[in-house]
Parts: structure tokens; sequence; C-alpha cells
């Protein structure tokens, strides 16, 4: 009996280590300087939000400010690039609110990252919700 349980401990440490594993931070390194004294730009939009979900079984999700990890043995939901989508998906509301974005000078400013795990018995979900505000620079 005791064998068996061992058997089975091990067999199901062996799936959960070759099932699926994903981690995500978005950590931007571009900076562009503004200075406040010209008016070189306006404030196009405010507050605009991307976001994008992945939902997996038989794993844990678990986030810590721009970082989110799942650990899990199937995917079952979404592509598991989270804040590609989510950055992607920004930029298509920034389309629908603002118009073609083509030719434009637009940066975007006070960035915001926020995340989401629900963690049930058998399924977890991560989301990741990125905040923007658009300025566009004058020629």
């Amino acid at each position: 009996m005791k064998f068996r349980f061992v058997l089975l401990l091990i067999a199901f440490a062996a799936i959960m280590m070759t099932g699926c594993t994903y981690g995500g931070a978005f950590v931007s390194t571009h900076q562009t300087s503004v200075e406040l004294s010209e008016a070189n730009y306006q404030i196009a939009l405010t507050d605009v939000k991307g976001e994008a979900d992945a939902g997996y079984v038989f794993g844990a999700s678990f986030s810590a400010g721009v970082f989110t990890e799942t650990i899990a043995l199937f995917r079952v939901q979404g592509s598991g690039m989270l804040y590609q989508e989510a950055l992607s998906d920004l930029w298509e509301n920034i389309e629908k609110q603002y118009g073609s974005i083509e030719g434009k000078k637009l940066a975007l400013t006070n960035v915001r990252y926020d995340s989401d795990c629900l963690n049930l018995l058998v399924f977890t979900k991560a989301k990741v919700i990125v905040r923007a505000d658009v300025i566009e620079f004058k020629e």
C-alpha cells in the first residue's frame, strides 16, 4: 500500500515537471524626454487599457508586481503570451478610441501593470492588465 502511494507520488511529480510553465515580466528600457516648458506634445488619451489571460489545468499561478508565473500541466485557454497580448490589445484599443495611429508620433506614458490570478483545485487562470496614457508629439 505504501509502495503504491510512493509510486503514484513519483508519477504525479514527473507529470507536473513535464507540463506547461509560463513566466513573464515586462521591463521597459526605452525612455523619452519631454521638455515640459515647451508645448511640443499633447495628451491624446488617458487610462487606456489592454488585457490578456490564459487558463491552465492542474497548476498554480502567482504574481508579484510586473512578474507573473504559472506552473501547470495543460494550457486550456489563451496563448500564454500575456504581456505581448496585453500590449497588442492596448494598441488596438488606442486605435478604436483615437483613430489610425499610422504615421503619428505617439508614446505611452504612466504605464501601469496589474495582474490577477485565480487558483482553484484543478484550474488556474492568470490575467495581465496594462494601462497607459498616450501622448502625441507635435512637429
